[in-house]
């Protein structure tokens, strides 16, 4: 059959969006996924990874993670171009600032902790006999603390300058930072709530919550407000054409400062698109401010387009996984994710019990915040915040300003001993050294007190 156009990208669109869709029924409809609070895109992803693996369906994987790497870039634009609605800033007895500022601080230590773990371990590989890429243990704080989309950008920059599968094996650990999150932070969440440690007490999901669709009768927020005039062009064309435009900025500022640096510190460039973009957002929205135009990025629609593009980024970066590159680097991916999944939890449950109030509800969101996302946060927290009646849904969306630094310093830092020749037992002193700067700021903020009973 002769076709007239080229299909291939958005046959991969139609893949994505059918295990997208799957992964609503399985919602909705399965028990176990409803009990730990699995997220539609991750319960697709992996139905698609399944049938991928069994050769049912033939998805290239390249393509896949090139659509990842696109919709990891959009959520930062659109994020970048959402402006705040909150005009009141909810106080409480936790000084207003300090929620955030210690959920940053616990990522400014987990980060790095993570990243410790895994250059330790390849460093131990090493000695025994197992020689594994430089910045292989590095992968671990990207794919845990920060999520699929920065694994897969940074992962594949790496494999240019000779870290074979280094976007498969960043995913890997992102997917099981995803089992940490929702297999241990439920159960946790659960067993703190029978504590009595909730601050409204324990509360029950509603239906709809635990399906994951409303139902027929049910009152739901509005998506979004027109910022254009409907008899001009539609308010959701705008809102994309604004991305469209900080995608070709950022695109071309890229190009022109990789032509200055040597081709590998170039190629490795590209893995941070999404930050690059994120400024130039910020930028854009800035500039619209002193024009008199910030009110037309409507946050509302953003909101849906950041949700949207990491949905179908997580469906992407799971069937993307290589099982074959997994199972031949399965002993270190083990122990890494093994060692850092039970140091995160264990220092987020120590630092959490010692909060003077909304311990819980912070814990939660912070401990699914640095093993999945942001988004894997919120899910916890609204287990026992079901109506997000304390202020920490709010915290958790300022603590993201306030953890950048150190976020995006890590992803700095996890390429020195590729831009900068350093070793990998120097990198991890000084990763060592900022978690020493992250426990002197929490004690010198107030944000260590005793245990709670």
């Amino acid at each position: 059959m002769n076709v007239p156009f080229a299909f291939d990208s958005m046959l991969v669109f139609a893949w994505l969006s059918f295990f997208f869709l799957v992964g609503i029924y399985l919602r909705a409809r399965v028990g176990f996924i409803q009990k730990f609070l699995f997220p539609s895109c991750l319960v697709g992803g992996f139905a698609g990874l399944i049938l991928m693996q069994t050769r049912l369906i033939d998805v290239e994987t390249s393509a896949l993670e090139n659509f990842g790497y696109h919709f990891f870039n959009i959520s930062f634009i659109s994020v970048g171009l959402t402006r705040s609605e909150d005009a009141n800033v909810p106080t409480s007895k936790f000084h207003g600032m300090k929620g955030p500022a210690w959920m940053a601080l616990i990522q400014g230590l987990t980060f790095p902790m993570q990243a410790v773990i895994g250059g330790l371990v390849v460093l131990v590989f090493g000695a025994l006999g197992m020689e594994l890429f430089s910045t292989f243990g590095f992968l671990v704080p990207l794919g845990f603390n920060e999520g699929p989309g920065q694994a897969l950008s940074i992962g594949k920059a790496w494999e240019a300058v000779g870290f074979a599968n280094g976007a498969t094996i960043g995913l890997t650990f992102a997917a099981v930072g995803y089992f940490f999150s929702f297999f241990v932070g439920v159960p946790l969440v659960n067993y703190g709530m029978r504590k009595g440690w909730a601050f409204h007490g324990q509360e029950n999901l509603t239906r709809d919550c635990i399906t994951g669709v409303y139902s027929k009768d049910a009152e739901c927020e509005s998506a979004g407000k027109l910022t254009i005039h409907s008899g001009n062009a539609e308010t959701l064309a705008f809102q994309a054409a604004l991305i469209g435009i900080v995608y070709g900025v950022t695109y071309a500022i890229i190009g022109v400062l990789g032509s200055f640096l040597p081709p590998d510190v170039g190629i490795i460039l590209w893995g941070f698109f999404f930050f690059m973009g994120l400024g130039v957002a910020l930028g854009l929205k800035k500039a619209m401010d002193l024009l008199g135009l910030g009110h037309l990025p409507d946050p509302g629609v953003q909101r849906r387009i950041t949700g949207w593009s990491v949905d179908f980024l997580i469906v992407a970066t799971v069937m993307a996984i290589q099982l074959k590159v997994v199972w031949e680097y399965i002993l270190p991916i083990g122990v890494i994710s093994l060692a850092v999944g039970v140091c995160t939890t264990l220092l987020v449950i120590w630092f959490g019990r010692r909060l003077p109030q909304y311990s819980l509800e912070r814990t939660a969101a912070i401990f699914g915040t640095v093993t999945g996302t942001v988004s894997c946060g919120l899910l916890l927290l609204r287990i026992v915040d079901p109506e997000f009646r304390t202020p920490v849904a709010y915290e958790i969306a300022v603590m993201n300003a306030f953890a950048l630094p150190i976020v995006g310093g890590g992803a700095v830092l996890v390429n020195a001993p590729l831009w900068w020749g350093w070793s990998v037992g120097l990198t991890v002193l000084v990763f060592v050294g900022i978690m020493a700067v992250s426990l002197v700021m929490l004690k010198m903020l107030g944000l260590v007190g005793k245990k709670a009973a």
